[in-house]
C-alpha cells in the first residue's frame, strides 16, 4: 500500500533584527526601535501590539523560559503569501542586550561574546525558549501564550539592520552610525542578505536619513527600507524584501518611499474610522454599553478592519463619545421641553399681577412652592442636577424638575410671564378706553360696517395701541350694545 503523498510543507526562513543596543551609555535612553518593528511584523492588529519594551530585566525574568538567559528574543513567525500564491513561513529573531536592573550591567548570558560578534551569529540554540509577546508576559508566561522556538534551535537566513533616523533619546547620531558600520562588517562575513530598516521615520530627522541612504549606497545590494512601527508603515515591506533576497524566485523587492506608504497607510484608517463611524451611528439609545454593542458588532467586516488597525480602546472611545452625544441630545430635548412649558406652568401658578410685578425671581419661586397645585406642575428631586439623575428618563413624568428653576433661562421665561401679565393688563385697559372712545362718536348707527367708523379714530392713542383683532371685537361689542339699545328705544 502506497504512502499518502504530504502537502509540501511552505519554505521557512529565520530573520535576525539587529541594531544598536546596550547600557543607557551606549544607546541613550531609548532603544531603537527593534522589538516594535518585530512586534509590529509578527503581530501587527492594534491590540496586540506594545509600544513599551524594555531590556532592563530582574535576574528572575532574565532566567525565565522567555528570555532563557539568552540575550536575543523569539518572536514567533509569520505566514506570508507571495504574488505567485506560493507561502512561507518567516521566523523572527531579535537581537539585543538586557541590563541587570540591580548592576545596570549586561545579565551574564552563555554567549560570552561582545553584542556585534553575538548579532551576526548564524546559528542560534536555546532549549524550550518560548516566543516573547510583551514585557508583562515575564513571571507571568502561563497568562500568555506558549510556543517555543522551533526545536530550540534556528538558522538565521538574512539580517534586518535598525537604525533610528529620529531624534533619539541622548544619544548621538553619529556613534550609532559609526556602532552599525562595525556591525555591517561582521553581519556581511555572513555572506547574509542585509536590509537597513530605517526606523521612526514618523520622527524622522532629515539629514539623519539622507547619511543612512549615503552609508547605503557606498556597499553593495544594500537597501533602505524606511519605516514607522507606531503607524504601521513599511513594516511588512522591509521583512519581505528581505526574503525576495533571500529567495530570489518570489520577486524583485519592491521599496515604496515613506511618505507614499505613509499616506496609503493613512487612508485605510481614515476609510476605516469613516465605516467604523457609520456603523456606531446606527446605535440610537444612549444606555447601550460596549459589551453588548461590540459583541453584536464583532463579526461585521467593518467592525473588525477598524479594530485590527486602531484598536479596541480607540473604538470604545469613538463608541463613549456617541453614547454622550445621544446622551446629550435626549438631555437638550427634554430641558426644552421643560422650559416650553414653563410658561404654562407660572400662568397657573403665579397668574396675579399684583402679587408678582415687584417680586424677583428668587422670591417668586418661594411663593410657587407655597401654591396647592405646586407638586403638579414641578418636581423637587432628591438628587440634582437633574440632567444627571434617572428623572432624564421619566418621559411620561412631565413636570418641571425644580432645580431647573435656578438657570438663567427660566429666569428669563419669569421675565417674560411677568411683562406678557403687564401688557396683558395694559392691554385690557386701552381696550376699554377704545371702548369710551366709540361710545362718544354719536354718528356710529347699529349695523355700520367698520370699515365706515376705522377712518374716525385712526389717531386715538387705544385704537394705535391694541391689535386689529381686538378693536374689531370691541366695535363688535360695542355695536351688540347699540342695536340693544335701539331695540329698548323702539319698543
Amino acid at each position: 500500500m502506497m504512502a499518502k503523498n504530504k502537502e509540501p510543507r511552505p519554505p521557512s526562513y529565520a530573520v535576525s533584527v539587529v541594531g544598536l543596543s546596550g547600557t543607557e551609555k551606549d544607546k541613550g535612553n531609548c532603544g531603537v526601535g527593534k522589538s516594535c518593528l518585530c512586534n509590529r511584523f509578527v503581530r501587527s492588529k492594534a491590540d496586540e501590539y506594545y509600544p513599551e519594551h524594555t531590556s532592563v530585566l530582574s535576574t528572575i525574568d532574565f532566567g525565565g523560559r522567555v528570555v532563557n538567559n539568552d540575550h536575543f528574543l523569539y518572536w514567533g513567525d509569520v505566514t506570508q503569501s507571495g504574488e505567485d500564491g506560493i507561502e512561507c513561513r518567516i521566523h523572527v529573531i531579535e537581537q539585543t542586550e538586557f541590563i541587570d536592573d540591580q548592576t545596570f550591567l549586561p545579565h551574564r548570558s552563555t554567549n560570552l561574546q561582545p553584542y556585534i560578534k553575538r548579532a551576526a551569529a548564524s546559528k542560534l540554540q536555546s532549549a524550550e525558549k518560548l516566543m516573547y509577546i510583551c514585557t508583562d508576559q515575564l513571571g507571568l508566561e502561563q497568562d500568555f501564550e506558549q510556543k517555543q522556538m522551533p526545536e530550540g534551535k534556528l538558522s538565521i537566513d538574512g539580517f534586518l539592520l535598525c537604525i533610528d533616523v529620529s531624534q533619539g533619546c541622548n544619544r548621538k547620531f553619529d556613534d550609532q552610525l559609526k556602532f552599525v558600520n562595525n556591525l555591517y562588517i561582521q553581519l556581511s562575513k555572513s555572506k547574509k542578505p542585509i536590509i537597513i530598516a530605517a526606523t521612526k521615520c514618523d520622527e524622522c530627522v532629515d539629514h539623519y536619513l539622507r547619511e543612512v541612504q549615503a552609508f547605503a549606497s557606498n556597499k553593495k545590494n544594500l537597501v533602505v527600507v524606511e519605516t514607522s512601527a507606531r503607524f504601521n508603515v513599511n513594516v511588512e515591506t522591509c521583512f519581505t524584501a528581505l526574503v525576495q533576497m533571500m529567495d530570489k524566485t518570489r520577486g524583485k523587492p519592491k521599496i515604496i518611499p515613506y511618505l507614499d506608504a505613509y499616506k496609503t497607510q493613512r487612508q485605510l484608517v481614515v476609510t476605516a474610522t469613516d465605516k467604523f463611524e457609520k456603523l456606531v451611528q446606527t446605535v440610537r439609545d444612549y444606555h447601550a454599553t460596549w459589551k453588548t454593542v461590540s459583541n453584536k458588532l464583532k463579526n461585521h467586516p467593518d467592525y473588525e478592519e477598524y479594530i485590527n488597525l486602531e484598536g479596541t480602546k480607540k473604538a470604545k472611545n469613538t463608541f463613549s463619545k456617541h453614547i454622550e452625544q445621544l446622551k446629550q441630545e435626549h438631555i437638550r430635548k427634554r430641558r426644552e421641553e421643560y422650559v416650553n412649558a414653563l410658561p404654562r406652568a407660572l400662568n397657573n401658578l403665579l397668574s396675579n399681577l399684583d402679587e408678582i410685578e415687584h417680586l424677583s425671581w428668587s422670591e417668586a419661586l418661594k411663593l410657587m412652592e407655597k401654591r396647592p397645585d405646586f407638586q403638579s406642575c414641578f418636581v423637587v428631586l432628591e438628587k440634582t442636577p437633574w440632567d444627571e439623575t434617572d428623572h432624564i428618563d421619566k418621559v411620561n413624568d412631565r413636570r418641571i424638575p425644580f432645580d431647573l428653576l435656578t438657570t438663567l433661562e427660566a429666569e428669563k421665561v419669569y421675565q417674560n410671564h411677568v411683562q406678557h401679565l403687564i401688557s396683558e393688563k395694559r392691554r385690557v385697559e386701552m381696550k376699554e378706553k377704545f371702548k369710551k372712545t366709540l361710545e362718544k362718536i354719536q354718528f356710529i348707527s347699529p349695523g355700520q360696517p367698520w370699515e365706515e367708523v376705522i377712518c374716525f379714530v385712526m389717531e386715538d392713542e387705544a385704537f394705535k395701541y391694541i391689535t386689529d383683532a381686538d378693536s374689531k371685537e370691541v366695535y363688535s361689542r360695542h355695536q351688540r350694545e347699540i342695536v340693544e339699545k335701539a331695540k329698548e328705544e323702539f319698543q
